[in-house]
């Protein structure tokens, strides 16, 4: 088993403990509202749109309305752009008590558009997964592996036994900055500068950007 996991429960008896926990959790999973969600896609998802649903606030976790479930197998695959650059520093994924949990999880740093056939490649990571039905448990992606990531594939390979596999909630923790405008971005200016409208200075301002 690849990477690690932390259980994030208490005990009873600590409400005042437990509330501070989960509103400092619901600030760090806040990563759901950087996914371009009109183009993230769920492959083999039962129902159109099922896939988008999981990717909520950490409050919401336990919210078993929305969920996707895999539909001629037991696969998933998530296709996930981000509007910008994220550092990934921890997953959460919650499923049913049964046996429809996912057991396996697969990550793709900056693969576009992958396919089923895609995702026999080597992953960027796995990890083993437990059943997790209320999102307590956090695996935590190689730091150096995932801290410049604009797309990210989830492949959940298999599930504990079932004939499909059922995801209540992934929640996503780490760093967002904005997309930066350089490589070919920067080459499109050059090739079409606009001579009349302050030349020198659109040239002095790629060149700081390079810099």
């Amino acid at each position: 088993m690849s990477g690690h996991s932390h259980n994030h429960g208490h005990g009873c008896g600590h409400e005042a403990t437990d509330v501070d926990h989960a509103l400092e959790m619901g600030i760090e999973y806040s990563l759901y509202q950087k996914i371009d969600m009109e183009n993230l896609e769920c492959l083999n998802e039962e129902s159109d749109g099922d896939g988008k649903k999981v990717f909520k606030s950490y409050e919401e976790r336990l919210d078993v309305t929305k969920f996707v479930k895999s539909d001629c197998d037991e696969e998933l695959l998530f296709n996930i752009p981000f509007t910008g650059n994220i550092k990934l520093k921890g997953i959460i994924v919650a499923g049913a008590n049964d046996d429809s949990h996912p057991n396996k999880m697969r990550l793709f740093k900056n693969r576009e558009k992958m396919t089923f056939d895609d995702a026999q490649a080597k992953a960027d990571q796995e990890f083993e997964l437990t059943r997790d039905c209320r999102g307590e448990v956090e695996y935590s992606p190689k730091v150096v592996t995932f801290s410049s990531v604009h797309h990210l594939s989830i492949h959940f390979a298999s599930n504990f036994g079932d004939d499909n596999t059922k995801i209540y909630y992934i929640g996503l923790r780490g760093e967002f900055s904005e997309a930066h405008h350089h490589g070919v971005t920067i080459c499109s200016y050059e090739a079409r500068p606009n001579v009349s409208d302050h030349k020198n200075e659109a040239f002095d301002s790629v060149t700081r950007t390079i810099q």
